[in-house]
C-alpha cells in the first residue's frame, strides 16, 4: 500500500518543474518574452546615451524631451497597429495629418475659432482625419482595392489637396485659446504627452478588452473565417480605417500646438515611421497579432536612438541606416517566431 501512495507523490515531484518549464517558455515566447526584449533594447540605447552623452543625456528634462518627440508619430502608430493587425496597411496618414493641419489652421476656420471656441479647430482637424479615413475604407473594403494602393492614392491626394488649400504656404496659428492650453501643462508635464498616453491606454483597452478588439486579431488572421462566423467584416474594416484616420487627426492637433502653424509639409513619411514602429513593436505585418504596448516601446525606441545620435552630433544619414538595421531584424525576427505556439495574440 505505502509504495502504491508514494508513487504517484514521485510522477508529481518530477512533472512539476516541466510544466513550470513550458509555463515559462510559453511565456517568454509570447507577448511577455516579446515586450521584455524591447525593454532591454530600450534600456540598452538609454545607457548609451548616458554613457556617450552625460548629463545633456541624463536628465528628466530630456526625457521629458524623448517622451514629446515621440508622442505625435506615437498617436498614429496607434492607429497603424489596428490596421495592420487587421492585415491591412495605411500608407496616407502623414499626408492626412498634412492635410488636416492646412484645414484647421485656415483663416475663416481659426475666425470662426476665435467667436466661438479653440475646440473648433479640433474638430475641422478630426473630422478631416476621420473624413479621409472613411474614403479609404469604403474603397478597400467596398470597391474592393488592395489597402497599399488605396492608401497610397489618398497619399498622393492629401498631398496635393493640402497644397492647393494652403498655397504652398505656411499658415500661422493665431488663436489664443489653442496656444495657451498647448503651451500649457499638466503635473509639470506637456498636454502634448498627455494625449499620447491617453490614446495608448485606450487602444490598448479596444484592442485587448472590446469585440472590436478581437474582430481585428481575427480579420488579420483569417479573413474569410471570420466572414463566415457572421462578422460583417467589411463594416469592420471601414471602422478600422476611420479609426486610424481620427488618429491622423489626433496627431494634427498635436502639431498644430507644437509648431503654431498649418503647413503640407506637415507628416512627410510619418507613414513609414508608424509602420516601423508598429513591426518593431511586434505587430505582425500579414495580421492576427497586434500589440499597443509593443507598439509604444517601438515608438521610444526609435525616439531615443534618434535623441541619442542628436545629443552626440552624429550624422542622420547613419541614423537613418541604423533604423533601417533594426527593421530588417524585426522583420526577420517576425518570420521566424510568428509561426511558434502563442505566437498570435496582443498585448
Amino acid at each position: 500500500m505505502s509504495d502504491q501512495t508514494t508513487a504517484p507523490a514521485a510522477e508529481a515531484t518530477t512533472e512539476a518543474p516541466k510544466s513550470d518549464e513550458s509555463l515559462a517558455r510559453r511565456l517568454l515566447g509570447g507577448a511577455v518574452g516579446r515586450n521584455l526584449g524591447l525593454v532591454i533594447a530600450l534600456l540598452l540605447l538609454v545607457a548609451v546615451g548616458a554613457i556617450t552623452a552625460g548629463d545633456r543625456f541624463w536628465n528628466f528634462e530630456n526625457f521629458l524631451t524623448i517622451i514629446r518627440f515621440a508622442s505625435i508619430i506615437g498617436v498614429i502608430s496607434i492607429g497603424m497597429t489596428f490596421v495592420i493587425t487587421a492585415g491591412g496597411i495605411d500608407l496616407s496618414v502623414g499626408s492626412v495629418m498634412g492635410l488636416a493641419t492646412v484645414v484647421a489652421s485656415l483663416s475663416w476656420v481659426q475666425a470662426a475659432a476665435d467667436q466661438t471656441s479653440w475646440l473648433l479647430m479640433v474638430a475641422v482637424a478630426l473630422a478631416v482625419g476621420a473624413g479621409a479615413g472613411l474614403v479609404n475604407g469604403i474603397v478597400i473594403a467596398y470597391g474592393k482595392v488592395v489597402p497599399f494602393m488605396a492608401t497610397l492614392a489618398m497619399l498622393v491626394g492629401a498631398r496635393g489637396l493640402a497644397e492647393l488649400l494652403s498655397n504652398k504656404t505656411t499658415q500661422i496659428v493665431t488663436v489664443n485659446g489653442f496656444l495657451d492650453f498647448f503651451r500649457g501643462s499638466f503635473l509639470g508635464i506637456s498636454w502634448l504627452i498627455w494625449i499620447f498616453v491617453i490614446v495608448a491606454v485606450v487602444g490598448w483597452f479596444l484592442l485587448n478588452r472590446t469585440t472590436f478588439g478581437r474582430r481585428t486579431v481575427a480579420i488579420g488572421g483569417n479573413f474569410e473565417a471570420t466572414r463566415l462566423a457572421g462578422i460583417r467584416v467589411k463594416r469592420h474594416l471601414v471602422a478600422l480605417y476611420v479609426l486610424v484616420g481620427l488618429t491622423a487627426g489626433i496627431a494634427a492637433v498635436m502639431m498644430l500646438g507644437r509648431t503654431t502653424a498649418g503647413t503640407s509639409t506637415h507628416g512627410l513619411l510619418y507613414e513609414l515611421d508608424a509602420i516601423a514602429a508598429v513591426v518593431v513593436g511586434g505587430t505582425l505585418l500579414v495580421g492576427g497579432r497586434g500589440t499597443i504596448v509593443g507598439t509604444v516601446l517601438g515608438v521610444l525606441i526609435f525616439s531615443t536612438l534618434t535623441n541619442v545620435f542628436t545629443q552626440n552630433n552624429l550624422s542622420t544619414s547613419v541614423q537613418a541606416v541604423v533604423k533601417g538595421v533594426i527593421i530588417v531584424v524585426a522583420v526577420l525576427l517576425q518570420q521566424r517566431f510568428a509561426s511558434r505556439p502563442g505566437g498570435r495574440s496582443t498585448s
